[in-house]
């Protein structure tokens, strides 16, 4: 199942941005996902499901918005290893 959602924007916002409305949605989507992402709200999987696109590609993306793709504090992360040792 899925859900569509329309915005409105000013006329002008495309060609400031110098995209396609294909190309906005998808920056859009991207966008959103990463910020939920960072936010803790959705895993990886998740996001990329959410942008429409790979776990890769999504991790890319992550790059390109500045989010770190390990979301685990210090001490989290250090419990892993003393986990798996």
């Amino acid at each position: 199942m899925s859900l569509q959602v329309t915005i409105n924007l000013p006329e002008d916002v495309l060609p400031i941005l110098r995209t396609t409305p294909e190309n906005f949605v998808h920056q859009m989507r991207l966008a959103a996902a990463a910020k939920w992402y960072e936010m803790g709200k959705v895993s990886q999987g998740k996001g990329a499901e959410l942008a429409e696109v790979s776990r890769q590609e999504f991790i890319d993306a992550l790059s390109a918005f500045g989010v770190s793709p390990i979301q685990m504090t210090p001490e989290q992360l250090e419990a892993e290893f003393q986990a798996d040792g």
